[in-house]
């Protein structure tokens, strides 16, 4: 009498298995890892300070949601603000800038105003900020 064997399956569960492991591993070393540059040395971002009256003295530049440029009130163009200030520098070297921009003002229209103050020699560059109000 013969008897037939059953003819032997190949087990796909194995390897199911192992795909669950090799997926289980990829989200542990996700979760773990950091996945940010980090700088090579200390980097400590700033922090606003609100709550505190503005700072007393220097001039005020004021910039406008298109971008529009008035210094300590009166309206001046982006050419003849460097003279300007390099002229007010010079009476007074330790003369405070304060930057106050519209709160829809391109940063584009912002930052290069605080780099042109600190290179003409600005020591003390306030940017003047509104708390959020709750409401």
């Amino acid at each position: 009498m013969k008897l037939n064997r059953p003819a032997r399956n190949p087990h796909s569960e194995t390897i199911i298995a192992l795909i669950d492991v090799v997926f289980f591993l990829l989200v542990f070393f996700m979760l773990i890892g950091r996945m940010d540059a980090t700088a090579p040395f200390d980097v400590r971002p700033a922090t606003a300070v609100t709550g505190r009256d503005m700072p007393a003295g220097g001039i005020t530049l004021a910039i406008s949601a298109t971008g529009d440029l008035a210094l300590d009130g009166k309206e001046i163009t982006r050419g003849a603000l460097s003279p300007a200030l390099s002229a007010l520098l010079e009476n007074d070297p330790e003369l405070r800038l304060r930057i106050n921009a519209h709160r829809a003002a391109e940063l584009r229209n912002v930052l290069p105003l605080v780099a042109q103050g600190e290179a003409l020699g600005f020591r003390n560059v306030v940017l003047v900020v509104t708390p959020e109000t709750d409401g």
